[in-house]
């Protein structure tokens, strides 16, 4: 079996595993380390039952008990159908610290309320708190920056000189910023930037 679809593979095992908990499947990486294997899965909340209008809802972390469930059911489903052969193998199961770039329009969804640093195309760059994340781009609050046309290199929106709409397409990268006392945030909520991943290792 090739490495390519090993991992289309463990993908699709790993997903339906995880469905149950309302969990996605954020990224996955299978890689060779000595006579192992080593598979690292990031689970997500899967935001699909959000209404559709619904831009603006804090969703919250991933518990690091649903983390925990998540590893069993994969470690499980991958020893089932013996997915990965007879070679041993650690599984890594993570939910996305803040240190992942957001990339997709449900990162910056389930990120709204916290603050972020974008680069954009044009060579500009804004930081502002997610107000809202849509399908087409994200609603900043208190929005500063550079650029070649004001402080995001965008037009404003609504009666807040200070919040900026940008498009997902005028982006480049975009990074949540780690805050210690995030405006209506849990104690300690972003602590868990980085978090250990629940591991399990399978011997042949």
């Amino acid at each position: 079996m090739s490495e390519r679809t090993l991992q289309q593979q463990v993908l699709q095992e790993a997903q339906e595993a995880v469905a149950p908990l309302r969990l996605v499947v954020d990224d996955l990486v299978v890689q060779r380390a000595g006579k192992r294997r080593l598979v690292r899965i990031a689970v997500d909340d899967d935001l699909s039952s959000l209404d559709p209008g619904d831009e603006t809802t804090p969703v919250e972390p991933v518990a690091l008990d649903t983390v925990a469930d998540a590893t069993r059911l994969i470690d499980a489903s991958l020893e089932s159908s013996d997915a990965m052969g007879p070679a041993p193998y650690v599984l890594e199961v993570t939910s996305p610290g803040l240190s992942r770039p957001l990339t997709q329009p449900r990162h910056f969804r389930r990120n709204v309320g916290r603050l972020v640093t974008a680069q954009l195309r044009d060579g500009g760059e804004v930081t502002g708190r997610i107000a809202a994340a849509g399908a087409d781009g994200v609603r900043l609050s208190g929005a500063t920056g550079s650029g070649p046309t004001g402080p995001a290199g965008h037009t404003g929106s609504g009666n807040d000189p200070g919040e900026q709409f940008v498009e997902y397409a005028a982006l480049s990268r975009a990074q949540v910023q780690v805050e210690f006392n995030r405006p209506g945030a849990p104690e300690n909520d972003d602590l868990d930037a980085d978090t250990d991943p629940h591991s399990e290792e399978q011997e042949d």
